[in-house]
């Protein structure tokens, strides 16, 4: 199938070991791929752990960590960010040169006898060859909100994404795009965008954010 064009945005719906391979080689990589937890919210479940009236199934590809892999080893000239949970730290083969924690106003519930009540969640950092800081040094933490999870299972939100993009220069992919909040930040930041979904329902999602996106204009010219 061929790719939907959305401004500077290029949208592939499929799986991202096909597609990956007939990519050119990209600038960053920011990307939030299955973790192999086989996740699904609490808050989403239904009887016998079937999507309630939210719609909210498990992930495709999320019972190993094969994804996770995938990401790691997309080649970039700028730099990757791939977020993970803390306990998939040991399945990354490559240590990465920083983990940013993403802190959250409140936390999940977890084992609630061992375990502390855990409200961050990682992100990984890998500089490319021709990494640079755009900006300033950004810091390892940052602080915003949740998303809510209205339209995936593990959406983000588009602030947080937007900070992310900012530590990146060049054009950005996400092989797992899911309903695209990082290609509203691109779209938001003025930045290319390369995101491939293999979910239609998804896919679809994205395509609206990002066209909205894009009526709304740019937030910096």
């Amino acid at each position: 199938m061929s790719p939907v064009i959305i401004g500077d945005a290029t949208l592939y719906l499929g799986d991202c070991l096909e597609i990956l391979p007939t990519l050119d080689k990209v600038d960053a990589v920011v990307t939030d791929p299955p973790y192999g937890m086989a996740f699904q919210s609490n808050h989403y479940k239904g009887t016998g752990g079937k999507p309630n009236a939210n719609g909210h199934e498990r992930l495709a590809g999320d019972d190993n960590s094969e994804l996770l892999a995938a990401a790691l080893s997309i080649e970039v000239t700028h730099s990757k960010y791939i977020f993970c949970r803390w306990d998939n730290l040991r399945d990354l083969g490559e240590c990465p040169s920083s983990i940013i924690a993403w802190v959250k106003p409140n936390w999940s519930m977890g084992d609630l006898k061992h375990e502390h009540g855990r409200q961050y969640e990682v992100i990984t950092f890998y500089p490319g060859a021709l990494h640079s800081w755009p900006d300033k040094r950004p810091s390892d933490v940052v602080m915003h909100g949740r998303s809510g999870n209205k339209r995936h299972p593990t959406e983000k939100p588009v602030s947080l994404m937007q900070e992310v993009v900012s530590w990146t220069a060049g054009a950005i992919l996400d092989p797992f795009m899911g309903s695209g909040t990082t290609g509203v930040a691109c779209a938001n930041l003025g930045r290319k965008f390369i995101g491939i979904e293999i979910e239609e329902k998804y896919f679809d999602i994205a395509c609206e954010r990002i066209t909205a996106a894009y009526a709304q204009g740019r937030l910096f010219a």
